[in-house]
Order: C-alpha cells, then sequence, then structure tokens
C-alpha cells in the first residue's frame, strides 16, 4: 500500500511539475519567422475573410519553404516572393471593399497561448498582412522552423494519436 501511494505522489509531483513550466511564458527565438494575418474587424466576414487569405498564403509559403534548412534561406525565399504574394493577395481580395498591407521585417506581436505553451509579447521577424484597417483578432504562427507550415500538412492526416496521462485526466476531474 505504501508503495502505491508513494507512486501516486511521486505521479502527481510530475504532473505538477511540468504543469507549472507549461505557464512560463516562452520567447520564440531569434532564428524564427513568423507568419501572421491581421482580420479588418472581428466581424464574421471579416474574420472569414482573414482565414481565407491565412489560408492560400499559408498553402503558397509550405510550397516554396518546405525544403529549406537555414533562416536565411527562408528569409531569401520571401523576400523574393514578396511580389508573388501580392498577387496572391490582389486575387484573393479582388471582391472585398477594403485594401491590404504585407510587410517583411520587424513587427510588435502580443502574446498568445498555443497549445498550452504561452508565447511572450514583443517585437519579432515577420510576414505581416494587414487587411483593411488591421482590428481585428489576429492569426499567428511561426513560419521558420515550419511549424505552422507541418500544421498545414498535417490537416490532410487523419492518422493523428493523442497522448493522455490517466493519472491528470483523474486528477483534472475530481480537483
Amino acid at each position: 500500500m505504501k508503495k502505491i501511494i508513494l507512486v501516486i505522489l511521486a505521479s502527481l509531483s510530475l504532473i505538477l511539475v511540468s504543469n507549472k513550466n507549461n505557464d512560463k511564458p516562452v520567447k520564440i527565438p531569434n532564428s524564427a519567422i513568423r507568419f501572421r494575418v491581421l482580420a479588418n474587424s472581428n466581424s464574421p466576414r471579416d474574420q472569414k475573410i482573414k482565414q481565407d487569405v491565412r489560408d492560400k498564403m499559408q498553402q503558397e509559403l509550405y510550397d516554396l519553404l518546405k525544403y529549406t534548412n537555414s533562416i536565411n534561406d527562408a528569409r531569401t525565399t520571401i523576400m523574393d516572393n514578396m511580389d508573388n504574394f501580392k498577387l496572391i493577395l490582389d486575387d484573393e481580395m479582388k471582391n472585398i471593399d477594403y485594401s491590404y498591407t504585407i510587410d517583411y521585417g520587424m513587427h510588435e506581436f502580443p502574446s498568445k497561448i498555443y497549445k498550452g505553451i504561452t508565447y511572450k509579447a514583443g517585437e519579432y521577424e515577420s510576414l505581416l498582412v494587414t487587411l483593411g484597417e488591421g482590428k481585428g483578432d489576429n492569426w499567428w504562427c511561426v513560419l521558420f522552423p515550419p511549424l505552422c507550415l507541418l500544421e498545414a500538412e498535417e490537416t490532410t492526416n487523419t492518422n493523428d494519436v493523442e497522448y493522455k496521462s490517466f493519472i491528470k485526466e483523474i486528477i483534472e476531474k475530481y480537483f
């Protein structure tokens, strides 16, 4: 009985320590490039436009960067394709009654919680698309290393496995 209690206490300690570590804000390294789309507003129409632009741009970025191995190659590829990105956005925004801007450089980001990890606010290297006034909710991801690009690729994979902790589920259920 004592062994069972010790195992449970050790497991609880590990869970609590791992949860505390997830609460600490994470700063994305300087060797990362973000991609961000700011919606015109929070209206359902403007949020849908943001999602459509995001999807189109994300697919293009995936196609361009999927074999990129260094941040310098990613920067060069992004800068070399700015005109191409503008053409994609022109096509996507052709029936929309407001303009857009696209810029590659250093931009301010708010803090964000993503998959249980808090990312610090700050100025980050990024490809920024601002739709209209850019006053709506934004969407962003890490473009290089290609974290969001891998997610774009995974959307077609239905064989994902999710691992869960039985003890953690019991604790969350009852405490």
